[in-house]
């Protein structure tokens, strides 16, 4: 084989080449399958057609030596793109108009050493025609248990189906029960739906599922930060978990056991600031007893209606770069001091009751409280967004 066909990158074209970027991205997520902030790291400082090259020639940092050692020879690029191609889907890089750079943020923003697993996704795998920053606009989470009970279908189809007819992108990871629900309630009112896997995006997992991914795949999105041909490993699930929180507006839980997975999903929400929401269920019920742990413990909001889950989730809408920062007290506009003033000293309110006192739409209350946020003029905790002293 020729070392065009292996896809090796400094056979493809000079740095600045797209072809060459494209098949460098591809073999650098195939040498690391998964989160990997030294390499990240590396490629920010000396751009990625240069960080392929050194990892292939081994002129690395020692903190990438052992990360990359195992399939630094598996130059597979070429026939990645080709198999990506095949399935009427594309290789998405930061490189390209559609890669969901805001949606990052947060996990850009995580201590690289508290949180490895936490770091931004190399790249995204993706099956479908549709733009993946586009999707993700409006986007939700709905998460919960595998062994779901017909309640938590219910009321995972019920919600789920009502927030995606309002033009609401639903996020899952396509497993049994309440994911497998989620994804299919968007599907039947003809809305969208996202499935994030923890393998290639041609090895259906669960292979039950095959026909359901078919049909995400159809009208919305089916992707992984897993090259082709990758199967399901324990702790990709974990790292898939950050993937779905990132991608959403917020996370809501419904059915979910004291050792759920969904859990973690909630975790990786709040460490990126993004709302949780859990289902509440019968007190006799196993499956809603992790549901009812994250209320009770203040990890996660209420929610028993559509109208409750988007008064939490409504989009944040973020400041461009380059703009300057949000104004002191003073400085702030007609609608941030109407939420500034809303808010309490001690204890907290939430959106949709800041809604109620200022008349403001959700949308116009979540843009002000992030300008407030960065300004630190405001802070979010268990109860709900309260006033900070302007230093």
């Amino acid at each position: 084989m020729t070392a065009g066909e292996t896809g090796t990158p400094a056979a493809q074209g000079a740095p600045g080449d797209s072809g060459s970027r494209q098949l460098a991205w591809a073999y650098l997520s195939r040498v690391v399958l998964g989160p990997c902030p030294a390499l990240t790291a590396l490629i920010e400082s000396v751009g990625v057609v240069e960080a392929a090259r050194a990892v292939r020639e081994r002129e690395l940092p020692q903190v990438l030596h052992t990360a990359t050692a195992a399939r630094r020879a598996q130059d597979r690029a070429g026939r990645d793109l080709e198999t990506i191609g095949a399935l009427g889907g594309r290789l998405v890089t930061p490189d390209d108009p559609e890669w969901p750079a805001w949606r990052m943020l947060g996990l850009s923003q995580l201590p690289p050493g508290r949180d490895p697993d936490g770091a931004v996704p190399l790249v995204f795998w993706v099956r479908g025609t549709r733009d993946l920053a586009e999707l993700t606009e409006r986007s939700l989470a709905v998460v919960g248990a595998r062994c779901s009970t017909g309640y938590g279908d219910r009321a995972a189809g019920a919600l789920a189906g009502e927030i995606a007819a309002r033009g609401w992108t639903i996020v899952s990871g396509a497993a049994f029960g309440i994911d497998g629900m989620a994804h299919r309630a968007a599907l039947a009112v003809g809305g969208a739906t996202i499935a994030v896997l923890a393998c290639g995006v041609d090895r259906p997992y669960p292979a039950q599922h095959d026909r359901l991914l078919d049909r995400i795949a159809e009208t919305g999105l089916v992707v992984s930060e897993y090259p082709p041909g990758t199967t399901a490993r324990k702790h990709h699930f974990l790292a898939r978990n950050r993937l779905i929180a990132a991608l959403s507006d917020g996370v809501l839980v419904v059915e979910a056991g004291l050792r759920s997975g969904a859990r973690n999903t909630v975790k990786w929400a709040r460490r990126i600031g993004r709302p949780a929401m859990a289902v509440p269920g019968s007190v006799d019920s196993a499956a809603s007893a992790g549901c009812h742990r994250m209320i009770r413990e203040g990890e996660a909001a209420l929610a028993g209606s559509a109208e409750e889950v988007l008064a939490d989730t409504a989009p944040l809408h973020l400041p461009r770069t380059g703009e300057p920062k949000p104004p002191a007290a003073h400085q702030l506009t007609a609608a941030q001091s109407s939420v500034y003033a809303a808010l309490p000293a001690t204890g907290g309110r939430r959106p949709h009751e800041l809604c109620t006192a200022t008349g403001l739409s959700i949308a116009e209350i979540r843009a002000a409280l992030v300008a407030l946020d960065m300004a630190g003029l405001a802070g979010d905790a268990a109860p709900g967004w309260f006033r900070l002293p302007e230093t």
